[in-house]
């Protein structure tokens, strides 16, 4: 008896609060319709920003895969003697193959430059530079790159920095670029291939003392790398020939 009192009690209150909202949404029906409109005019033009903004990702992906397409088209004379031409674009030389890339990633990172889409082709856009060995345009890129913090595009960036101070000659630079990327736990790319560049470098430059110093490292602080095997064998061999 008692939870059915209860049960009415609070069907009564339901329905007097219904009653209440009815009246007050009759006393203020203007007030309502007008809400009711804005509220439309506000959903609508959410949805439409919302359908702008994925049109646009849309349109920068399509055009980050374009570029993409030219950056890892043939070159002719890089085909095997008497290979059949391939399907698509090939181009005559590398460097008209990579100066097309370059304008086409440029172009993506200028129309979408806060997208995902803009980012990676503010990257390999520096990278189509490296290859053309324009290596203060490509500096300039990845450095702007680089300052967007952590993560995977600025960690590329940090590694393609790197690179382009040992394609121009900065050996001291780029060992330093490449020993920080190295000692960064929180990176997000292989730390251990990071050291085996540096090596390389310091290698190539006959700056054999230092060579076997940092593959030494590599195979103390990274022993399961893929690399390992390689840097003890570099590390012996300039034991003996450096």
């Amino acid at each position: 008896m008692r939870k059915e009192l209860k049960d009415q009690i609070k069907q009564d209150d339901l329905a007097t609060g219904l009653e209440q909202a009815a009246a007050w949404a009759a006393r203020h029906r203007d007030e309502l319709r007008i809400g009711g409109l804005v509220f439309l005019v506000l959903a609508g033009a959410a949805l439409a920003i919302t359908h702008v903004r994925e049109q646009r990702l849309r349109e920068g992906d399509r055009a980050l895969r374009d570029a993409l397409t030219t950056f890892e088209a043939p070159v002719a004379s890089e085909l095997p003697p008497g290979a059949e031409r391939p399907a698509g674009q090939v181009f005559p030389s590398a460097e008209e193959k990579y100066k097309t890339a370059a304008a086409a990633f440029e172009g993506v990172a200028r129309r979408y430059p806060s997208s995902i889409a803009g980012v990676r082709a503010t990257y390999f856009g520096a990278l189509s530079r490296l290859e053309l060995g324009q290596y203060a345009e490509a500096e300039k890129a990845l450095k702007e790159l680089q300052e967007r913090g952590a993560g995977l595009e600025p960690d590329l960036a940090r590694l393609a920095l790197a690179d382009c101070y040992r394609r121009s000659g900065q050996v001291d630079k780029a060992v330093e670029a490449f020993r920080s990327f190295a000692s960064n736990p929180s990176a997000s790319l292989p730390r251990d291939q990071a050291l085996m560049s540096a090596a390389q470098t310091l290698e190539d430059a006959r700056r054999f003392a230092e060579a076997r110093a940092a593959y030494r490292q590599l195979t103390e602080e990274f022993p399961a790398s893929v690399f390992a095997a390689q840097a003890r064998a570099r590390a012996e061999y300039l034991a003996v020939g450096g």
